[in-house]
């Protein structure tokens, strides 16, 4: 996984078409319910809406094409703790993997700091209209150190151009 946060803002890009470059009619834009794996591969910011003391309001993702399982998702979350308020959250790392599914709409991402247990569970749903480059949600902190009342996190996942 290969995400670089320190201290970096993702950035939106919008480029324009070389001069004199014939415009090619847009792609149709899919319904939530339409959007298949491939179409979520990339880079996404993650934006939390009041995370857990210790965890940033902000990570990047990166979804991939998991190695085993072809309609399945794998990648990572990159997460800048030294910017979050608090002390760190035991069971989570600034660094942890990605697996999971979208079907019909719904996105479910399980999360690992160690690659072994589960730490969190994402469960997003494609933003109507969006063609597929916003999902909210909320994300579940899953960790041994949880607290067995810990509130779900809503979060939502724009996909970042240009990188």
């Amino acid at each position: 996984m290969a995400l670089t946060l320190a201290g970096a803002q993702a950035q939106q890009v919008k480029r324009q078409p070389a001069a004199g470059a014939a415009s090619s009619p847009a792609a149709p834009c899919p319904a939530a319910k339409q959007v298949l794996a491939p179409q979520l591969y990339g880079h996404w910011l993650a934006v939390f809406d009041k995370p857990p003391r210790g965890l940033p309001v902000q990570a990047l993702v990166l979804l991939e094409k998991h190695a085993e399982f072809s309609d399945s998702l794998a990648g990572g979350v990159e997460r800048d703790l030294r910017s979050a308020p608090g002390a760190k959250v035991p069971g989570h790392a600034s660094r942890a993997q990605l697996a999971g599914d979208i079907e019909a709409g719904t996105l479910l991402l399980d999360e690992s700091s160690n690659g072994i247990n589960l730490t969190a569970s994402w469960d997003g749903q494609i933003v109507e209209g969006s063609c597929g480059r916003s999902i909210r949600g909320v994300w579940k902190d899953l960790s041994n150190e949880a607290l067995p009342d810990a509130p779900d996190v809503p979060f939502e996942l724009t996909r970042q151009t240009g990188w």
